[in-house]
């Protein structure tokens, strides 16, 4: 296997920043992987695992080895009338699968068209949009432990899925590398339509790709194209408070944005907190935030992604300050 040395990262993060990697491995097969691993050179080098890159900023030179993953298929595993059970490779472009689940008539992750990223990164953030998150499409994980070297599979139980989470990105956080992940979708579909930007389509006599194209016209009204404007889409998560706090906020700003989990939590809208410290267009020329949603850091011209960091930091503080929330970061910092 080819081990490249002082790699530049710059095409492989959608910030677009320009930091290199001590070393860099193509992970195509699990034998590649193992490869890697069982490389005496290699053992002592810190390693990343890195997918697409969408949900990455690199803020300095990565003194270590980078394991990317491009590791292709899509294999039906079973299927009846009702559902059907694909293997996908973990370094299948995520759209592109949607994409060819919706051809191919079978409903369940339409509302997450057009996310960034590859199918190997979805579980780990258990990405979500329009009321719907991977975690309920999911069956099980398959990869190779980095610790011990060995094959192991995850059943959905064993994920730890949370709000943009899941234990692939806490306690096994580069320690796991996934190889295959098992849906179950739909045949028979059972539409989620209840988010607002897509009430307005009629429940009967819908198609799936009609749903596909709704969400992708949203998302690129709302959210810029990574290929032409480097950035990770939502920076923060929607911090989730409890119902005392809530109560305190609304009786100060009786405009917040919110979203009712249950009796006893409720979720605040990051992007209205940001805007409300007047965050949203800022621009400094080589980075800011976007100006048609404040979720969204931007890199213009920087080559580093210190700058973003040190922006980020600054839009906390900020938010800390007016609302006394702490805002968890979306993407991954290294």
């Amino acid at each position: 296997m080819d081990i490249k040395k002082n790699y530049s990262l710059s095409k492989l993060n959608s910030f677009k920043v320009d930091h290199k990697a001590k070393m860099f491995a193509e992970i195509k097969t699990s034998q590649d992987l193992f490869q890697a691993l069982k490389n005496e050179k290699l053992k002592k080098e810190k390693k990343i695992i890195l997918g697409g890159g969408s949900n990455t900023l690199f803020t300095k030179n990565f003194n270590g080895l980078i394991l990317f993953n491009n590791i292709k298929g899509i294999k039906i595993i079973e299927e009846n009338k009702n559902e059907i059970k694909i293997k996908v490779g973990s370094g299948e472009i995520w759209d592109d699968f949607v994409s060819f689940c919706v051809n191919k008539n079978w409903s369940g992750i339409e509302n997450l068209s057009l996310i960034p990223g590859s199918v190997g990164a979805a579980p780990i953030q258990n990405i979500g949009a329009y009321g719907v998150e991977v975690k309920d499409y999911i069956l099980k994980i398959n990869g190779i432990d980095l610790i011990n070297k060995t094959k192991k599979t995850y059943n959905n139980s064993l994920c730890d899925f949370s709000y943009r989470n899941s234990i692939f990105k806490k306690s096994l956080k580069n320690k796991f590398f996934i190889t295959s992940v098992i849906f179950k979708l739909n045949k028979k579909h059972k539409f989620i339509l209840s988010y607002k930007d897509l009430q307005h389509l009629e429940k009967t006599n819908i198609s799936l790709i009609q749903i596909r194209n709704e969400v992708i016209r949203t998302r690129n009204a709302k959210l810029p194209n990574p290929k032409i404007l480097g950035n990770a889409g939502s920076f923060f998560k929607n911090p989730i408070v409890d119902t005392i706090t809530f109560r305190k906020l609304i009786d100060k700003f009786n405009d917040i944005v919110y979203y009712k989990i249950n009796s006893n939590l409720v979720k605040i809208s990051a992007a209205w907190l940001i805007e409300k410290c007047g965050w949203k267009g800022y621009s400094d020329n080589k980075i800011g935030v976007y100006k048609n949603h404040a979720l969204v850091i931007v890199n213009h011209s920087s080559k580093s992604g210190k700058n973003i960091l040190d922006l980020s930091r600054k839009i906390k503080e900020s938010i800390v300050k007016k609302f006394n929330i702490n805002l968890d970061t979306e993407v991954n910092i290294f």
